[in-house]
């Protein structure tokens, strides 16, 4: 089959079953990506040489366990409170589990950031391996699921929102780098990426959140009226951020002396190389809101 036919087939495919399993219900949103953590892992574990059986364990049970204590523990305290006329609240719980796992993400990606730089290193120590499959793999699939959320209820037009961003960037990235790019970006570690291609992908990120802001969604009532300079800073955020995931694992796979994370995906290769840049953004997207809730 032609590879450019068989990257449109598998490519169809992939944004379909995302699509469609966003918008049919919160729960198959959460199974959907609880899957695609499971492939992700081993993916990642075939990159660095981790246990495999244990690595998914792990990251599904962290996984299921904080999606249920977050959302369905939130639901059915609302419910009994309804109900019953009681005052259960786990709202300040939440929040405060929210805060450490943000903060647990926030410092392995600082340090992703900075294991860009290390150009000497060719091997990983195990204890760095597991502490990257904790904050660089498996708590930013938590935050994507808290992203649609909100402030309250499950919203999927904002996690489709943040995907279009992240698709016009990496479009537009590589027609801009493509067309008129001359400068590297990173060239050690991605020898295609051009600043050309960075800017133009951030000028037609930004373009789509503004029409985003326009046309399609408010990011959250609280904020009616602020809508186009908030979806703009997360594209700009999208553009900025998304290319240091894809540049973070570039770097694993140089490392791993791999071209693609798996090959899932004819044409594509794998789950991690579709996902590299929205798993890099959602913690800062998350980071982001909390701050406009605080302000606000």
């Amino acid at each position: 089959m032609n590879e450019t036919l068989k990257r449109t087939i598998s490519g169809a495919v992939y944004i379909a079953l995302l699509l469609s399993s966003i918008l049919f219900s919160t729960e198959s949103f959460i199974i959907l990506f609880g899957i695609f953590l499971i492939i992700t892992i081993y993916e990642f574990s075939n990159l660095v040489n981790l246990n495999k059986v244990f690595s998914i364990l792990f990251g599904t049970i962290l996984y299921s366990s904080v999606v249920l204590v977050s959302h369905y523990n939130k639901e059915t305290a609302a419910y009994l409170n309804n109900t019953f006329k009681t005052n259960i609240t786990l709202e300040t719980n939440i929040q405060q589990l929210d805060l450490v796992l943000l903060a647990i993400t926030i410092v392995v990606s600082i340090k992703c950031i900075l294991f860009l730089f290390y150009d000497s290193v060719q091997k990983i120590s195990i204890s760095s391996k597991y502490l990257y499959l904790l904050g660089y793999i498996t708590l930013p699939f938590l935050f994507i699921v808290k992203i649609s959320f909100g402030t309250n209820d499950y919203n999927p037009k904002i996690i489709i929102g943040l995907f279009v961003l992240i698709w016009t960037n990496d479009t537009f990235a590589y027609l801009v780098g493509k067309s008129m790019g001359k400068h590297k970006l990173f060239e050690r570690v991605s020898p295609k990426k051009t600043i050309e291609g960075f800017l133009g992908g951030m000028i037609f990120a930004a373009f789509a959140g503004f029409l985003i802001s326009k046309l399609y969604i408010q990011p959250n009532p609280a904020f009616s009226g602020r809508s186009i300079l908030i979806w703009t800073i997360i594209a700009l955020i999208v553009s900025v951020f998304g290319t240091i995931g894809d540049l973070i694992e570039s770097k694993f796979k140089r490392i791993a002396g791999v071209k693609d994370s798996g090959s899932i995906m004819p044409g594509h290769g794998g789950i991690l190389d579709r996902l590299d840049s929205v798993i890099f953004v959602a913690p800062i997207i998350f980071l982001f809101y909390q701050i406009l809730y605080y302000v606000s």
